[in-house]
């Protein structure tokens, strides 16, 4: 009991400033998003108004929540897609012995800055750039750009849980798949797929979260393009309060993915 009362002493600061400065921050947002702007100053005006709310149904702003959330979701399936067979390699076909270098390599570019990956990617897509000299084109800046820079960014948030979902796998279920006449698929299907399914959700609340509200690299390879987090941006020094109605349909997506997530009990086994 008295070990329990000191760790609780010892968690108590952190669990603190996370309540001040993180969930304090959203209700700061939140709150936010009622206020009005002054049409002559552009200054905030407190008060209790839903105009802003009622801003979002324009179909300008349903389209640009509609693509966010369109984009986000490719970006996740793609990183699926790239990080289920690269996390079955690291874990089942890399000698043991090198799989901590394997994993050193899916997070070495974490440790490269943000904006020169971003703007690699820019300098890949222009006119004349890498793509378009080895393939003979390449899809410009736009919708395609955004999705191709944002799996690139966020994919070893993808893997490494991925990884670690594999690495975890009893190796006699596999076995015993095999023994009983399981064919590659079907084992694949009714035993690694479900057994991994905890790993892959965990992977996707990043993926996603951090797609939906990117705006840097939106901005860099989007062109034209307009998401959720280019749409804060625009309206934050202009219209305060818009902005902070545009920030809560990204804290409400995601509020809403995490409880679907919660619910269909991918992340108890976690």
């Amino acid at each position: 009991m008295k070990r329990r009362s000191s760790l609780g002493a010892l968690l108590g600061p952190p669990l603190l400033w996370l309540v001040v400065a993180y969930l304090g921050a959203l209700a700061s947002i939140f709150v936010t998003a009622f206020f009005t702007t002054d049409t002559f100053t552009n200054a905030v005006v407190p008060g209790f108004s839903l105009d802003n709310f009622r801003e979002l149904f324009k179909p300008a702003y349903l389209h640009i929540i509609g693509r966010t959330i369109g984009i986000a979701a490719a970006v996740t399936v793609l990183c699926i897609l790239i990080a289920v067979p690269f996390g079955f390699f690291m874990a089942r076909v890399v000698p043991r012995r090198w799989q901590s270098v394997a994993v050193a390599a899916v997070m070495v570019p974490l440790w490269a800055s943000y904006l020169v990956k971003a703007y690699a990617w820019r300098a890949m897509l222009q006119q004349g750039g890498v793509l378009d000299s080895a393939f003979g084109g390449t899809p410009g800046f736009g919708f395609a750009a955004v999705i191709l820079t944002l799996t690139y960014l966020w994919l070893p948030y993808m893997i490494l849980p991925v990884y670690t979902g594999f690495e975890r796998m009893p190796e006699s279920h596999l076995e015993a798949s095999a023994d009983l006449g399981g064919r590659p698929w079907m084992t694949f299907r009714r035993i690694l797929m479900p057994a991994l399914l905890p790993s892959v959700v965990a992977g996707t609340i990043f993926t996603f979260s951090l797609s939906l509200g990117d705006y840097i690299a939106v901005s860099i390879v989007g062109g034209k393009l307009q998401m959720l987090g280019t749409a804060v941006l625009q309206n934050y020094t202009l219209n305060l309060p818009f902005a902070a109605a545009l920030g809560s349909v990204s804290a409400l997506i995601m509020l809403l993915y995490l409880t679907a997530v919660r619910r269909t009990g991918a992340l108890d086994n976690l």
